[in-house]
């Protein structure tokens, strides 16, 4: 008899723990099965609770093979008792028509560790899965088991400087699902909790945040004022070395997009003399800014500056740093190197590129991939009289197709192929 044999109360004791809300909110099974079997449920309990053969769990636990079909989801939701909003289901048969929250727990001495265990468990599927699915789970943990803190007497500048990480964080998952507003939204209260926090360095990075969001929607100008100021933030104390890379690229986009190309260029040289300083990096609450990044942002840069040699070195460069782990920055650094090809002149290039972003998992939740590889479709569709440009863009439409179909829980609006 297992030591704690009913999935079903398991499944209930974890309800709380950030490491499985975000495993669920990534579709990420293999995870949900160890936090499982790290609580009791044996191997051989859990393949006959989801109904699927030991050697079929062990490849999920392994990762070497994820759960991708929708029967199945909700074949293991069921048996195991997950609620459906948690996988991105409807509501199953068996859950009642209304809930209540359970009422948060009260800080422990260890709340902090929990807290960066919360950001660092969000942080990591996000990279992997994009943030679509996650929002939700960032959301609810941020009502449930945040904001009740930052009104107890005597909360912590830490208290503060949570909510703002893990604000500023569904403000990037909601940019990720296509929703800018609410990214805005976000990220205005994420750097209000910052500054109340006392902390410049998280504030700084904020603004490097709002700063991408902003050039976005197509504002040059006001990306350029919100990154200098972080950069004025930052000057105001100890920082991180990647944070002042961070700001510079930020400002060296904002500069190119406006066709400063001077300034464009001294910016993104500090941004490259501050990454490859030695100094203490650390900070708990800021997303890592390292070289692969500084070469995909580069290659951005020299994009809008007509500079398309340096695109192509910078953008092969992104590629060849960026570890399998990171699949949504490794799509856009492969979408980068495409186009870079594409204006190169390159076109069987692009599409060898364009062959490897095929590959690319089809349940990524990640609106802003999907608009980029559709972009990408467009600009090779300007050169389909050429055959392999042609054959790609069929077998590019084939795959997007099984895309939209999977992601139509975060894109409910049917978007256009390459024809």
């Amino acid at each position: 008899m297992d030591r704690q044999s009913d999935p079903h109360q398991t499944v209930a004791g974890l309800l709380d723990n950030p490491r499985f809300l975000a495993a669920c909110a990534a579709r990420d099974m293999g995870t949900v099965f160890r936090l499982l079997n790290s609580r009791g449920l044996s191997t051989r309990r859990l393949a006959a609770a989801a109904d699927i053969t030991q050697g079929r769990l062990y490849d999920y636990m392994n990762g070497k093979t994820r759960v991708e079909k929708l029967a199945l989801f909700e074949q293991i939701s069921d048996a195991l008792h997950i609620p459906g909003h948690l996988l991105g289901l409807a509501r199953r048969p068996w859950e009642p028509l209304a809930t209540t929250a359970k009422p948060p727990a009260p800080a422990s001495p260890g709340a902090a560790a929990d807290d960066l265990a919360a950001v660092e468990a969000f942080r990591s599927a996000d990279r992997q899965t994009g943030g679509g699915r996650l929002y939700s789970a960032v959301v609810r943990h941020l009502s449930v088991n945040v904001a009740p803190r930052l009104v107890d007497i005597g909360s912590s500048p830490q208290v503060f400087a949570t909510a703002s990480a893990l604000t500023e964080m569904a403000g990037w998952m909601a940019h990720d699902s296509g929703r800018d507003k609410t990214a805005a939204h976000h990220f205005s209260r994420a750097f209000t909790l910052a500054q109340a926090a006392g902390d410049t360095s998280l504030a700084a990075h904020i603004a490097a945040s709002t700063s991408h969001l902003t050039l976005h929607s197509g504002d040059s100008s006001h990306a350029s004022h919100w990154a200098t100021v972080g950069i004025d933030l930052a000057r105001r104390g100890p920082h991180p070395p990647s944070l002042a890379a961070r700001l510079n690229t930020m400002l060296a986009r904002a500069l190119a997009a406006s066709d400063q190309f001077g300034p464009a260029i001294r910016a993104l040289d500090l941004a490259h003399a501050a990454l490859a300083t030695r100094a203490d990096d650390s900070h708990p609450w800021l997303s890592p800014f390292d070289h692969a990044t500084l070469a995909s942002e580069s290659a951005l840069v020299f994009a809008d500056l007509d500079r398309s040699g340096d695109a192509l070195r910078c953008a092969e460069q992104a590629v060849a740093l960026r570890e399998d782990g990171r699949t949504r920055s490794l799509a856009f650094s492969r979408i980068t190197l495409a186009r870079s090809h594409v204006r190169c002149g390159d076109l069987d290039a692009a599409v060898s590129v364009g062959t490897d972003l095929l590959a690319t998992s089809p349940t990524l939740g990640s609106v802003r991939v999907v608009t980029q590889l559709d972009d990408l479709a467009e600009l090779l569709g300007r050169h389909r009289d050429y055959r392999p440009v042609r054959e790609y863009l069929a077998r590019f439409d084939e795959a997007n197709r099984a895309r939209l179909l999977l992601l139509a829980d975060i894109i409910p609006e049917p978007r256009g192929g390459s024809s």
